[in-house]
C-alpha cells in the first residue's frame, strides 16, 4: 500500500449541461453523463487528508476551486468557456466526490511525473 488516498470527482447532470452548451464546435454531437464518467482524474491526496470525513472536508474547502478548474480544463482550456460561478455550492452541484483510502502499488517501481 502507498501513503496515499484518491479523491475521484464524479460528473452530475449540471456539469455535463455546460460541457454540451459551451461545446464552440459541434453543437450536435451532445455527450451523455455516462460518457463523461468513463474516464475520471484520480488526485492523490495525503493519508491525514483522507483521515476522516471532517479532514476531508477540510481538504476538499481548500482545494475544490483548483479541482473545478482542472476539470473545466480537461473538456476546454480557453478559461472565457468556464461558468463564472465557481463557488464551492456550484461545484458540489456539478460534483460528486470519492474518496479512496487503500491504495495498493502492484508495479513496485518509483513513480514518476510524467510533466517534469
Amino acid at each position: 500500500m502507498i501513503n496515499r488516498a484518491a479523491v475521484i470527482l464524479r460528473y452530475n447532470g449540471p456539469v455535463v449541461a455546460w460541457i454540451n452548451a459551451a461545446n464552440p464546435c459541434d453543437r450536435d454531437s451532445a455527450i451523455t453523463l455516462e460518457a463523461a464518467n468513463e474516464e475520471r482524474t484520480v488526485y492523490l491526496i495525503s493519508d491525514e487528508d483522507a483521515d476522516t470525513g471532517t479532514t476531508l472536508e477540510r481538504w476538499i474547502r481548500r482545494n475544490y476551486r483548483q479541482l473545478f478548474e482542472s476539470e473545466l480544463e480537461g473538456w476546454y482550456t480557453d478559461p472565457t468557456l468556464w461558468p463564472e460561478d465557481r463557488s464551492l455550492s456550484r461545484f458540489r452541484e456539478w460534483f460528486d466526490v470519492e474518496c479512496h483510502t487503500v491504495l495498493v502499488d502492484t508495479v513496485g517501481g518509483g513513480i514518476c511525473d510524467d510533466d517534469v
